[in-house]
């Protein structure tokens, strides 16, 4: 039996999931601390008509507002795909405690692939990494929603 994911991850899952229904690339993230999510949400830059609306944008935005605050020393990220770099960037900004992230992206990922970023010099703050948890069903997620749109 497979060890069950945390709910946070779980719950970025369903963002994902959510993000894919509405025709955006599955993705999901959640700001959470000691498990209690704060904020969640799906990429939404098809719907917001805005390039910066990924999940993990969304998500960091939903919870300053939240907690009324840019910094969010002490709470985690859970993402189901490798930020990208402005995601990256955007975590270090927040001061995210943990990433967690479920799928690699070799190609567009800035955290263990591409730029490293928070492996940079330049980078003030990087949060600890634990990647791959929930990595098979959001690599299911993004496998299945790319084939169905190459196949047209």
């Amino acid at each position: 039996m497979p060890f069950p994911l945390p709910e946070p991850m779980r719950v970025a899952l369903e963002q994902a999931e959510a993000a894919a229904q509405a025709g955006e690339v599955p993705v999901g993230a959640v700001i959470a601390r000691r498990g209690e999510v704060i904020a969640a949400a799906p990429n939404a830059m098809r719907t917001e008509n805005d390039p910066t609306a990924h999940a993990e944008m969304m998500a960091l935005r939903a919870a300053g507002r939240a907690l009324g605050t840019s910094r969010l020393d002490g709470y985690d990220l859970w993402v189901t795909l490798e930020p990208c770099a402005m995601c990256a960037g955007a975590i270090a900004l927040a001061r995210i405690k943990r990433l967690y992230f479920a799928a690699p992206d070799p190609k567009g990922g800035a955290v263990l692939h591409g730029p490293r970023l928070f492996a940079q010099p330049t980078c003030h703050h990087a949060p600890e990494i634990y990647p791959g948890i929930g990595e098979g069903p959001a690599a299911a997620m993004l496998r299945i929603f790319f084939k169905e749109r190459r196949s047209f």
